[in-house]
């Protein structure tokens, strides 16, 4: 299969990499030269180019460019194209996504694989990002069965656990356990430096270590992916923002009034309902 992709980062140029490991031949496109020229060194892609006329003959695209950009990609995109092409996404939104590209394309099909790191660019694409992580599939009545199948299936071959339900649904889970997180862990780290002793502010910095490392780690990622997540699923963000809140409101007045052993329920509910989350 002839295989496009459209943005050579981190995801664009994993991708790639695996997809070519499964026999496909991969045609990348770049805002840079400079990246089109790594991702072939790298051995990313068959070829590349900052032309999307490079794609014409491809069955079908991966567009992996930032949210606010995967419209308007594909707006560039769909003059030099066979009808039968299935273009596809990877961002982490996907109701008002899909509600911009399926008119454009009807073989359009909507999905978001869960898989990344903190680093960014062609250099930071790797082999076997999306193994045993998951990838969402989000057709909707109009996007054709037999592209969905297609996706499915290619989504398999990455050794991903492949998932399909609908952009809305996706919008409101993963606003709990992935866009939710990134702004409480932004927050946490908002908080810690502002505090005004110094002496204790670089004390902590230096005492900081897995706990504070693993729950700072996606909101010290990229800002601008972070930004798309509140714009783009701005709803759901704030559902999940406001219960938080409520919590966070309940430990504090558990705290504040010494209700010990209300405290002591809720750190053993959270200790047993957190293993289903992670599927142990």
């Amino acid at each position: 299969m002839k295989i496009g992709i459209i943005g050579l980062g981190l995801i664009g140029g994993s991708l790639g990499f695996d997809l070519r490991d499964h026999g496909h031949i991969v045609y990348g496109v770049s805002r840079k030269e400079s990246t089109c020229q790594r991702a072939i060194e790298r051995g990313v892609v068959d070829d590349a180019s900052v032309n999307i006329n490079l794609l014409s003959t491809v069955d079908i695209i991966f567009l992996c460019t930032p949210i606010g950009l995967i419209s308007k990609t594909l707006k560039q995109l769909i003059s030099n194209l066979k009808p039968e092409v299935i273009i596809t996404d990877v961002g982490s939104v996907k109701t008002a996504i899909v509600k911009e590209c399926e008119p454009l394309w009807s073989n359009f099909v909507g999905g978001h694989p869960m898989a990344g790191t903190a680093e960014q660019g062609i250099e930071a694409a790797q082999k076997n990002l999306f193994k045993n992580a998951p990838y969402v599939i989000t057709p909707t009545e109009k996007t054709p069965k037999n592209s969905i199948k297609i996706l499915e299936a290619l989504a398999q071959s990455l050794g991903s656990n492949v998932y399909t339900c609908s952009p809305e649904i996706h919008d409101q889970a993963v606003a709990w356990i992935s866009h939710l997180p990134v702004m409480i862990s932004a927050s946490l780290i908002a908080a810690c430096v502002e505090e005004k002793e110094q002496t204790v502010l670089k004390i902590a910095q230096q005492l900081a270590s897995s706990g504070f490392k693993d729950t700072s780690r996606v909101g010290g990622g990229n800002p601008e992916l972070g930004l798309m997540m509140a714009q783009y699923n701005k709803t759901a963000l704030l559902h999940t923002l406001q219960g938080y809140r409520q919590q966070l409101d309940e430990a504090i007045e558990y705290i504040n009034t010494e209700q010990w052993d209300a405290l002591k329920q809720l750190l053993m509910m959270t200790q047993k309902e957190r293993s289903p989350f992670l599927n142990e």
